[in-house]
């Protein structure tokens, strides 16, 4: 294999040359891409924060994520239990009891999301400014577009 080739077409990393954003987002069968899409999900990312240091039933899960359906709870799970970042534990008893709660590697995560959060909270004045601003200009050319049409 020539020096700075990649292992396998679904790795992505760099080939030697500087960082390119782009070189994962253009290629589907990206792992890093695929797992960008998994934990930056709005379903996944709310399964985790709630997750942070407490185990969580299925049904309090389901309870505490508003407008989450059943079906795509569990899909959402599943896909975070595949991952490694939720383990699911099933107890003996009648009926059943079912349990989720995150591993090591989705406490990890967690600790990114958060800085996401704080990241958003700390700037949502200024982002809701610049959408007012960005909402008024187009409002602006589309009036002005009006303008030069009408007879």
């Amino acid at each position: 294999m020539e020096e700075g080739t990649s292992k396998s077409h679904s790795y992505c990393d760099g080939t030697g040359r500087d960082y390119d954003a782009h070189q994962w987002d253009t290629r589907e069968d990206c792992e890093v891409r695929q797992i960008l899409d998994r934990v930056a999900d709005k379903w996944s990312l709310l399964v985790i924060a709630l997750l942070d240091q407490r185990t969580l039933r299925f049904t309090e899960l389901r309870r505490k994520i508003d407008g989450i359906s059943q079906r795509m709870l569990t899909v959402t799970l599943r896909q975070l239990e595949r991952d490694g970042l939720v383990e699911r534990t099933v107890h003996p008893v009648v009926p059943p009891r079912v349990d989720y709660a995150l591993t090591p590697l989705g406490m990890t995560l967690h600790d990114t999301i958060q800085a996401l959060v704080t990241w958003t909270e700390a700037n949502q004045a200024k982002v809701a400014a610049a959408r007012a601003a960005y909402d008024a200009r187009v409002a602006r050319e589309a009036e002005q577009a009006q303008l030069q049409t009408s007879p």
